[in-house]
């Protein structure tokens, strides 16, 4: 376990003790003014981007993650900066990275490893841009590591590199700006966790490299790749996802597969952890999975949510504390979206785009103007 892993789970731990407030469910209340359109969940901070197009971000901003200018832990969304055009975001441990419509690609927050790619190892409290590129189609900002994939179907990462997790074959220890990897114009996703990452193509293959020590890469084996594998032969993966030292994935039939570290369930089975993808249960109507940290969480085509693992905040939204080693129903709404992302604390967006969070809030970062921890999901309000 890092030491930054051991801080936050020391945080959590203590966060545990707070009261648990239980927030309504009852029907999808309508969103005032824009809504939500996608959200982003890092360690102990929120953003998303609304339906306006204007991105908002509060939780902890030691690192400048909330990108406000002002690293002081934000109660309440914070408006970053003025621009109204921005497209989509990820959050990372302490740092967020975020597309324009422009295709422009921007981050902020913690860099001493160099994953906001602007060439320095020094943090920033607002948007940067990366490089001057206008090609940028989606971004996955992990642990310490960033990687990007481009309007013309190639890769990019950058960042931390001690276990191979950017993919460039070398033994190069932190890259400052984006690198691609290999020569591949086919990517159509990438995802990154703590140490490792994941990619789909348009072919429906799917790739792993990085650190493999809980099996997480898929290969079967704990060995680690510096180079993109391919996870056996299948050419019907959907989306992937990784967490911590986990990932999981979709496939064109609606199956949900998971593979590598178990210790608190996040694969939704019991037991160890596993080297190759498992099939979770026997459901055929899964949409799409996002895990992070060791908690996962996966929609179905009926609207309904459902979460599994790490449970020590209540970020499975069951009312509960208590870790499920099995995918666990988030209440009986039946409206969720494939906006939902699941860290120390849970976010969720609603076919009416409001936007619902849970879990850990030691920070603040459930956006409610209290740092008191909730068991279930509870409608957050956008100025």
């Amino acid at each position: 376990m890092s030491h930054l892993r051991r801080v936050i789970a020391a945080a959590v731990t203590s966060a545990a003790g707070v009261v648990l407030a239980v927030g309504t469910m009852a029907g999808p209340a309508a969103a005032a003014g824009p809504g939500v359109s996608t959200v982003a969940a890092g360690y102990a901070h929120t953003c998303a981007v609304r339906t306006d197009a204007t991105l908002w971000c509060w939780g902890s901003n030691w690192s400048g993650e909330v990108g406000d200018g002002s690293g002081v832990d934000r109660a309440t969304p914070t408006r970053v900066g003025t621009a109204a055009t921005w497209s989509g975001i990820d959050a990372g441990a302490s740092h967020t990275c975020a597309t324009r419509t422009d295709h422009t690609l921007w981050c902020w927050g913690r860099n001493f490893r160099g994953q906001l790619g602007d060439g320095t190892t020094v943090n920033k409290t607002t948007p940067v841009q990366v490089g001057t590129a206008t090609t940028w189609a989606s971004v996955s900002a992990g642990d310490s590591h960033t990687c990007a994939v481009r309007t013309d179907g190639t890769l990019w990462c950058w960042g931390f590199n001690r276990l191979g997790q950017l993919g460039l074959g070398s033994s190069v220890y932190t890259v400052t700006t984006p690198q691609q990897v290999g020569t591949a114009t086919t990517w159509a996703s990438v995802t990154t966790g703590y140490a490792h990452s994941c990619a789909t193509r348009t072919d429906g293959t799917l790739w792993c490299w990085g650190d493999s020590s809980s099996g997480q890469l898929g290969l079967g084996s704990v060995a680690y790749s510096t180079t993109p594998a391919q996870v056996g032969t299948a050419t019907t993966w959907s989306g992937v996802t990784a967490g911590f030292a986990h990932s999981c994935a979709t496939r064109t039939d609606h199956t949900l597969w998971c593979w590598g570290e178990n210790g608190y369930g996040q694969l939704g089975i019991s037991g160890a952890y596993q080297t190759a993808p498992i099939q979770i249960g026997t459901v055929n109507t899964w949409s799409r999975v996002s895990a992070e940290v060791d908690t996962t969480c996966g929609s179905r085509t009926d609207g309904s949510l459902w979460c599994w693992g790490n449970n020590m905040t209540a970020q499975i939204g069951d009312g509960t504390t208590t870790n499920r080693s099995a995918p666990t129903r988030v209440g009986t709404a039946t409206t969720w979206t494939a906006g939902f992302v699941a860290s120390y604390h849970t976010c969720g967006v609603r076919t009416d785009a409001s936007l619902w969070c849970w879990g850990n809030n030691a920070n603040s970062q459930l956006g409610d103007g209290t740092t008191t921890q909730r068991s279930t999901p509870a409608q957050v309000t956008l100025p």
